[in-house]
């Protein structure tokens, strides 16, 4: 009687134990995991939860960082991640390709501004013909994203280097570079709390960003603003280094429009819902209209240069280049 009674509290362990490992394996194939530039938050959040809705059960968990810090928690860290959405395609490029993803997707376009609010200094007078002297007034401080960890960040430095040729200011960007450093934050979207508390009057940011946080915003020469593909070889006449691949290295960012970039890494736990999202995000009836509608617009389909790696279902969104 007592060896039946084991058989049977055995039996049941094992099937308790069995039930256990097929619940934990189907919450983790509905589980997504994405790592996105800061100016993604609200569009990606949207975007989630679309997605969930036609999808019941997925459970999508965001990290949002500097784009360059998204791909080194994949390559050095280690982390898993199924998606990577960079501010800037590059990024993914030239930190992932080949070793921890095998290809990449243009998906979205946007542009530098100068973001500030109605108390800010002088914003009254500001223009898009003074707002470099504006900034340079004594009482008046500004802030921007640290280049070695945010595309925004030496995305500001080449704006204020193509305002010094654009404006003929000899000298221009090395002192607005070297004004205000203390307001130097990790990601563009860290220094939106600088800005509302007043801390700060100004901010080096994306134009999609001032759209969804309700900010006043300076329109810039289209000369300055990285925006145009039309003016690419204008824009690669400025530069800014940066850290590279590896610690105490370093490479040369050029200017360029700006483009983000969407890819798989190699590690992703789950790459079938990965693609099913991407699906979802670059259709223009779903998720590219949220994208539209948050300022940053399409360019799907963009030349790619792993265009032959890019998985089946997903190279419509990409051409060869």
């Amino acid at each position: 009687m007592k060896i039946t009674m084991k058989i049977t509290v055995i039996l049941i362990l094992t099937l308790l134990f069995s039930a256990g490992c097929k619940s934990s394996k189907n919450e983790d194939s509905k589980k997504l995991i994405i790592f996105h530039a800061g100016s993604l938050s609200v569009p990606f959040k949207q975007a989630a939860a679309a997605f969930q809705k036609s999808n019941p059960g997925v459970n999508i968990i965001m990290e949002a960082a500097g784009s360059r810090t998204c791909a080194r928690k994949i390559s050095d860290l280690k982390k898993p991640c199924d998606i990577m959405a960079s501010a800037d395609y590059t990024v993914i490029n030239t930190l992932l390709i080949p070793d921890h993803a095998s290809w990449n997707i243009r998906f979205a376009a946007n542009e530098m501004v100068l973001a500030y609010h109605k108390s800010s200094k002088l914003s009254d007078k500001i223009n898009a013909d003074n707002w470099y002297s504006i900034l340079m007034d004594k009482r008046v401080s500004f802030g921007r994203s640290d280049p070695n960890m945010d595309p925004c960040g030496y995305r500001s430095v080449l704006t204020m280097k193509l305002a010094e040729k654009f404006y003929k200011k000899q000298g221009l960007a090395r002192k607005m570079l070297a004004k205000n450093i203390n307001f130097i934050r990790p990601k563009e979207t860290d220094l939106l709390a600088l800005l509302e508390s007043h801390t700060i009057d100004y901010i080096f940011l994306y134009r999609s960003v001032t759209l969804q946080h309700k900010l006043k915003a300076l329109i810039l020469p289209d000369q300055i603003n990285l925006k145009q593909a039309s003016l690419k070889k204008h824009y690669k006449n400025v530069k800014v280094k940066i850290s590279g691949k590896k610690p105490g290295t370093y490479i040369y960012k050029y200017g360029a429009p700006m483009v983000y970039g969407i890819t798989i890494p190699n590690n992703s736990p789950n790459p079938k819902l990965a693609k099913a999202f991407i699906k979802f995000l670059l259709d223009p009836e779903k998720g590219g209209k949220i994208m539209k509608d948050n300022g940053q617009p399409s360019v799907v389909p963009a030349a790619s240069l792993s265009y032959k790696n890019i998985p089946g279902e997903l190279k419509r969104y990409a051409a060869k280049q």
